[in-house]
């Protein structure tokens, strides 16, 4: 995907061409397929847009399928900040370092009791600290690598620097890509638990105003971004 990434950071994004054998009206979505909103973090860019989600959570979504389609997709260079837009894209799960939770918690029924293990770990320039849940008992750092290849962190917030800027957020909870984490370990509650930071910024990809993405050191360090997890 970073290549993909690249070519779109680097120029104007293009609609993708229209299927002359497709009909023109489209497929109703399924009654149990929603499109909600979609936030990643790449290796060099953090990228927004809206997924159909027909799974119970964005976690298991994640998890069954190597290939993801995101429609309506805006990407935000940690270098500089340039904001992006593309019509759609596919991005595969190696490439995504984490991506904060979205759309519905599950199945109340499959839940099972665990324990939250408050944890550090860092994933290329992104570091994340949050809470792995597993069997009362067990070790996190051993849970967190025997886990599927996304695993979620709950009460999170993470750290990274964008354009220049320290960018210190909340983001609820943050799915993590086991297989991209470059070490992790145990932490204390007091690492994880910390007051008074904002919560990070959600993007509407649709929004026609993308001033506060161009400006996004500014809108970082102000503490005044909307909407996290």
């Amino acid at each position: 995907m970073l290549g993909t990434l690249r070519r779109h950071l680097g120029g104007p994004a293009t609609a993708p061409a229209v299927d002359a054998a497709r009909d023109e009206a489209p497929e109703p979505l399924a009654p149990a397929t929603r499109e909600v909103e979609f936030a990643g973090y790449a290796e060099d860019c953090r990228l927004f847009g809206f997924v159909r989600l027909a799974d119970e959570r964005m976690t298991d979504l994640l998890n069954e399928r190597e290939e993801l389609e995101v429609d309506s997709v805006l990407l935000v260079s940690l270098a500089d900040g340039r904001a992006t837009e593309a019509a759609g894209m596919a991005i595969r799960r190696d490439d995504l370092l984490a991506v904060r939770a979205a759309g519905p918690r599950g199945n109340p029924e499959r839940r099972r009791r665990t324990r939250p293990s408050p944890v550090t770990l860092q994933a290329g320039p992104y570091v994340i600290r949050g809470y792995v849940h597993g069997p009362p008992g067990a070790d996190p750092i051993t849970q967190f690598r025997r886990r599927p290849p996304m695993v979620p962190l709950t009460e999170a917030w993470i750290e990274y620097v964008a354009a220049g800027e320290q960018h210190q957020a909340r983001v609820g909870t943050i799915i993590v890509n086991r297989d991209q984490v470059d070490w992790i370990r145990v932490s204390k509650d007091a690492e994880v638990r910390l007051a008074d930071l904002p919560a990070e910024t959600t993007i509407d990809p649709r929004a026609k105003d993308l001033t506060g993405h161009i400006r996004f050191g500014e809108a970082a360090t102000g503490g005044t971004g909307a909407g996290g997890e």
